[in-house]
């Protein structure tokens, strides 16, 4: 799958998840920007659109993060079919499924059949914790750190962008570099294919633990279209069926004229 510079990118089936409007950490201008360059048939919100736990804490909604959702109801509105499968951070959502919210269409979970024919499992995620539990205070104190680094990593993004620097998620690097994080993603990843396995599906799609990925899992595809706080990608779907993680972070150029916008580099389906 490839993308020509210049021109709006256009896919059958985007998946987006873990935007966490209201959180400090939402990166919505970068949301904005593909939304607004990324054509679709069909809008899957995968969870955590809208960080109701943070808001708890904290009253943060800026304009940017009001314009997400305007552009979101206005897609619905002109052709794009949006279906939101709410998460844990917008759980509250969950007592709604099976109705609609003007033409967005909510589900506890979706079963997405792709232009080829396989049958994708689509949840938030969090359905996958109680396979790879951790202790209470670990929990706590993961969830505490979580929110110091995104500062931190709210300052780097900045320095680094006002030195022309690439974008670069300091979240992933410390994933990668702490060994129980990453048993934690791997037992995810097998928990997630053996539901989807279990219930007969050629996949799964779900976000949550705000990493992307995609590839095979005992036989199985998984999907996660990360987040859009730590790496802003989506999963899309082109009009034969491949998949492909959009990084969209190391190629959108913010406040820059279309012609001006760098190729578009995908990760293709292994």
């Amino acid at each position: 799958m490839s993308h020509t510079i210049g021109k709006r990118l256009r896919v059958r089936t985007v998946f987006i998840s873990d935007v966490h409007l209201g959180f400090r950490g939402c990166q919505a201008q970068y949301l904005l920007d593909f939304l607004n360059n990324v054509e679709m048939d069909r809008l899957v919100l995968v969870g955590d659109i809208v960080d109701l736990w943070s808001l708890k804490k904290s009253l943060y909604w800026p304009a940017a993060h009001q314009e997400v959702l305007r552009t979101i109801f206005r897609l619905s509105k002109t052709g794009t079919e949006v279906v939101y499968v709410p998460g844990n951070h917008d759980e509250a959502a969950r007592e709604f499924c099976g109705m609609a919210f003007g033409d967005i269409a909510i589900h506890r979970q979706l079963v997405h059949e792709t232009a080829d024919g396989k049958r994708l499992l689509v949840m938030h995620g969090d359905e996958f914790d109680g396979a790879v539990e951790f202790s209470g205070w670990l929990k706590h104190f993961g969830s505490f750190m979580y929110d110091r680094m995104v500062d931190i990593a709210r300052v780097v993004h900045f320095l680094r962008r006002r030195f022309g620097r690439p974008y670069w998620s300091l979240a992933s690097w410390i994933k990668h570099a702490v060994p129980n994080a990453m048993t934690y993603i791997l037992a995810f990843e097998k928990a997630a294919a053996q539901q989807a396995a279990q219930r007969g599906y050629d996949g799964v799609v779900c976000g949550h633990i705000h990493r992307p990925e995609l590839r095979t899992v005992d036989g199985i595809l998984y999907c996660n279209d990360g987040d859009w706080v730590e790496h802003c990608t989506a999963l899309v779907e082109d009009r034969n069926g491949r998949l492909a993680i959009l990084r969209w972070a190391e190629h959108a150029v913010l406040d820059a004229a279309p012609a001006m916008r760098p190729g578009i580099v995908l990760d293709p389906a292994a």
